[in-house]
């Protein structure tokens, strides 16, 4: 049995192509439990916190419940949940779980397929993460997870294959492309640093997620520092219709470098690519204002000297 393949399929709630990595944050929690603790069963009283952190960091804008894919991943056949009564979930409602003492568990297969091949861990957080998120996130969410990251990059190094997150090739001259448009600046603060001839720390950031349908082309690409590329990829920044910047309300900077790297650039346009190239297209700039950003969240520089 293929699980990487298996896994990667894993059914998605899905609404207008809303977002929602429920189901694979709860199984890369699940593998680094597998990592600590091998193949005991988890409490939901137990994850119910982590999965909330996890969830409110890496999941979708809109408020969400670790009760839900705690008890919708047994539908996909890899994930089983037992109560004080019994096997069988008491539903995704935070309460029962609680009162039923529920706990899940992967399904004994897998397990004893993690056992036999020690590199399968790795090929599954990497089948997952690269499916669901953009790879400026990647340590973070292993990190958060419980993941152990020398394990997976270890793994990764030795010659595993990273099972593609769609049928689609990546276009290996996107960064550069990229670079080229913005000038090898950060379009957001202006950012240009170079060592010994080659452009270092500069991103070239996706704006609608390649893992959701982003293409490696320049009207989704913005070049970025890697600090601004990983608040665009948490949603602390956004582009607005007339791509002018905005920061997130719930971003809290209190000293005077927070204010001047991050609170400052709200209201303020971005770098523009050089005449005659492609600016970023309104369509991603909408995806990523539902689907990382979410408009209610965003304000301007004028928002925040009100404050």
């Amino acid at each position: 049995m293929d699980w990487v393949e298996r896994i990667a399929d894993i059914r998605r709630w899905s609404r207008g192509g809303e977002r929602a990595p429920h189901k694979p944050l709860l199984l890369l929690y699940a593998l680094g439990c597998f990592q600590r603790q091998g193949s005991r069963p988890i409490p939901f009283s137990a994850a119910e916190a982590d999965l909330k952190r996890l969830l409110q960091e890496f999941g979708p804008p809109r408020k969400t419940s670790p009760g839900y894919p705690f008890h919708h991943l047994t539908n996909d056949g890899i994930w089983l949940v037992e109560t004080a009564e019994g096997p069988g979930s008491p539903g995704s409602e935070l309460g029962r779980l609680r009162e039923s003492q529920a706990a899940g568990r992967l399904h004994p297969d897998l397990v004893r397929a993690l056992h036999d091949d020690s590199r399968l861990v790795a090929q599954l957080a990497r089948a997952l993460l690269d499916a669901n998120f953009e790879p400026s996130l990647h340590p973070d969410i292993c990190l958060a997870a419980g993941l152990e990251l020398t394990d997976l990059e270890t793994a990764v190094a030795g010659g595993i294959t990273r099972p593609k997150a769609r049928a689609v090739r990546r276009n290996p001259a996107f960064r550069e492309q990229v670079l080229i448009a913005y000038e090898y600046c950060c379009a957001f603060c202006g950012y240009d640093g170079w060592l010994d001839g080659t452009a270092i720390g500069l991103d070239a950031a996706h704006v609608r997620w390649w893992a959701f349908e982003g293409p490696d082309d320049l009207a989704n690409g913005l070049c970025l520092c890697v600090l601004h590329h990983k608040l665009f990829d948490k949603g602390v920044l956004g582009l607005s219709s007339d791509r002018t910047i905005s920061v997130s309300q719930r971003f809290v900077g209190r000293t005077s470098t927070a204010k001047e790297m991050v609170l400052s650039l709200a209201g303020r346009p971005a770098r523009e690519p050089q005449p005659g190239l492609e600016h970023v297209e309104l369509e991603y700039i909408d995806w990523h204002n539902r689907q990382v950003s979410s408009a209610h969240r965003r304000v301007t520089a004028e928002s925040f000297q009100q404050r």
